[in-house]
């Protein structure tokens, strides 16, 4: 089957600066990972906060609840805010 024209275009993009384009539209926007890393950022402090901050158990429980908090923001991010 040879595509022409319109088929063609949909199909495939064209090199723009000298960079790749991949074949569909949708995989050419920018990700928002911003919410994914939020998340990650917050089960890290809620992991290591407990080992690191040993020695005080109030700074400790602090980063337990701050990492509790920003990964909580960034689940919303990522998977609330698209529904609505």
């Amino acid at each position: 089957m040879i595509l022409a024209g319109k088929k063609l275009h949909k199909l495939y993009t064209v090199m723009l600066d000298n960079t790749t384009a991949l074949a569909h539209n949708e995989h050419n926007r920018p990700r928002k990972s911003g919410g994914f890393f939020l998340i990650i950022l917050g089960a890290l402090m809620f992991i290591l906060a407990p080992i690191t901050f040993s020695e005080s158990p109030q700074i400790g429980m602090g980063f337990i609840g701050l990492g509790f908090i920003v990964g909580g923001i960034g689940f919303y991010l990522n998977f609330i805010k698209k529904r609505t």
